[in-house]
């Protein structure tokens, strides 16, 4: 019997997909716990239309995504710190301050959890990280650290 799956389920596939499964598994399980419905030619339609909706949404998220790594890429971001008198910084700069210098010098709001800095950064100079926009979209981000 085939089905169109409302939600993920373990094992057998993905939102909006189509899945062959035996009919009491079915009747007795996907449907009645409204994992999924039917594929009846109406439900093929709507499930046809919602994955074109998807396919936009996808398609104008990615837009956004390379206009946003586009604006991060055009020059390096300015990370404020203390320094004693041999150039190192007291304490470390971290994710939280990254993402605060983003959005107050770039415009963008990014979450701090997305943001993965490379290597300990604990002295003046320029230093990488990375931002995961997930679905395999990562930027390569270089930021400088400068005295205050």
């Amino acid at each position: 019997m085939e089905v169109i799956l409302i939600k993920d389920v373990d094992n057998l596939g993905g939102t909006n997909e189509l899945v062959q499964v035996r009919p009491g598994y079915a009747r007795n399980y996907l449907i009645p716990q409204k994992f999924a419905v039917e594929a009846n030619s109406g439900n093929k339609k709507m499930l046809q239309e919602r994955q074109k909706v998807a396919l936009k949404r996808e398609q104008k998220l990615m837009a956004e995504i390379a206009r946003v790594s586009e604006v991060l890429k055009a020059s390096p971001v300015k990370i404020g710190a203390k320094t004693g008198t041999s150039g190192k910084i007291f304490g470390s700069v971290t994710s939280i301050q990254l993402a605060r210098a983003i959005r107050e010098q770039k415009g963008y709001e990014i979450d701090r959890r997305r943001i993965t800095i490379l290597g300990e950064v604990s002295e003046l100079g320029t230093h990488k990280a990375s931002i995961d926009f997930g679905k395999e979209n990562i930027l390569e981000l270089d930021f400088e650290v400068v005295g205050e």
